[in-house]
């Protein structure tokens, strides 16, 4: 049963993914071009230039956040990985912990836990 939810979540995971892949893209090439423009204009000494990066600037901030929504890609391909590293992970064992009243079997516990 944990494998076939395993399965129906990475394929969701996958459609998600797949629809998201074009904005994605933009959003990765929008983010560089944002970090260029912020290089640019901190390394300019011209204040021409620096009216002229900070308004290619927000134009390219303007295309990053209409393409917010592909962080929802990002987190399915982050739910894919966690399904893959998930995969073949085998459940603990349950331990049932009996407690005893037993004088000495509490004294050879608790002997135990001090000489760790």
């Amino acid at each position: 049963m944990k494998k076939f939810m395993l399965f129906i979540g990475g394929l969701i995971a996958l459609f998600i993914l797949m629809a998201n892949i074009g904005p994605m893209v933009l959003l990765a090439l929008s983010v560089w071009l944002l970090y260029v423009c912020f290089k640019k204009f901190v390394k300019t000494d011209s204040t021409l230039a620096k009216v002229g990066m900070a308004l290619v600037g927000l134009l390219v901030l303007s295309i990053t956040f209409s393409n917010l929504y592909a962080v929802m890609g990002v987190a399915a391909a982050y739910v894919l990985y966690l399904i893959y590293k998930n995969w073949n992970k085998e459940e603990d064992p349950v331990v049932h912990v009996v407690e005893d009243d037993d004088p000495f079997t509490n004294f050879e516990r608790q002997w135990a836990e001090l000489n760790k």
